[in-house]
């Protein structure tokens, strides 16, 4: 059954919980399964055996699905670089803005890399298309989407902040509903189109110059096709899958917008080893 056919059955105030219940279970099942694959995809390696030689897989310093030396400012520049392609192509514009990166630019810890390349990868996106519509018939050059990275000893806080205009005030209502908001069935009947198009030319072009610059961190994952979703193919979704993603290791993220002016998101990041899976659902919805 589609989501859209589960939103007939389900009553709108709880659809949001719903969601947030799915999703959180499909994380968990996902994440138990690759974890299990990469585990054992890693057993299997050559330099696992006593009698191998030095260790010569650019994998090694992944346990399983966990890479053990993420970079906040490689991760923000890897997703940058996508979405800003990504951008380029669609539109056929060279006005991209620019992406710079200040603060802590060495803080290094173990996580997820592909839940957290997603979710830098949808605030970048966002960004990037706000300014890019705002200053579409400006001619300079756009400003530029500045991040902040600020590590402390149990987490990592990044300040995405762009000049994008905010988010209409019809829409802030339902920053992070899954079910409400003016532009539900549009969104909604957007995701019947996700399979077919995960293949492009264009996307399949980006993925494959990824894996080339980038041979020692890239792992193809679940949200690979998600992340790499033509541009104009908008869901409506990737605020809330966010937020979920990010609170599944007990981080958090909070958008803050300045209306005519642009956004600031805070996304904070509990490294890994000192937090748990939070896999039960969120004793409040703030759509609800």
């Amino acid at each position: 059954m589609g989501v859209l056919e589960c939103q007939d059955l389900v009553e709108p105030g709880e659809m949001d919980r719903f969601m947030n219940t799915l999703l959180r279970a499909r994380i968990s099942r996902r994440v138990i399964a690759e974890q299990h694959l990469a585990l054992t995809e890693t057993f299997n390696s050559p330099w696992h055996f006593p009698d191998s030689m030095a260790r010569t897989d650019l994998n090694a310093d992944f346990v399983g699905e966990v890479f053990l030396r993420c970079n906040a400012k490689e991760v923000v520049e890897r997703c940058g670089k996508l979405a800003q392609d990504l951008l380029r192509q669609s539109s056929g514009s060279d006005k991209i803005p620019d992406i710079t990166i200040q603060g802590h630019r060495e803080a290094t810890f173990p996580y997820i890399l592909s839940h957290l390349e997603y979710i830098v990868g949808e605030l970048l996106r966002n960004s990037i298309q706000a300014v890019m519509e705002k200053y579409r018939d400006s001619a300079g050059v756009p400003p530029p989407i500045e991040v902040l990275i600020c590590e402390a000893p149990q987490h990592v806080i990044l300040r995405i902040s762009d000049q994008g205009g905010g988010i209409p005030r019809e829409i802030l209502p339902y920053l992070w509903s899954f079910s409400k908001g003016p532009r539900t069935q549009a969104r909604l009947k957007n995701l019947e189109q996700v399979p077919t198009m995960a293949a492009t030319m264009q996307e399949l072009t980006v993925s494959t110059d990824r894996k080339i610059a980038d041979r020692e961190t890239f792992r193809e994952s679940s949200l690979a096709s998600l992340s790499s979703r033509p541009p104009n193919l908008r869901l409506g979704m990737g605020l809330p899958m966010s937020r979920v993603y990010a609170e599944y290791w007990a981080g958090n993220l909070e958008l803050h917008s300045l209306e005519g002016y642009g956004v600031d998101a805070f996304l904070q990041i509990s490294k890994l080893g000192n937090k748990n899976e939070q896999v039960t659902t969120r004793a409040m919805i703030d759509a609800v």
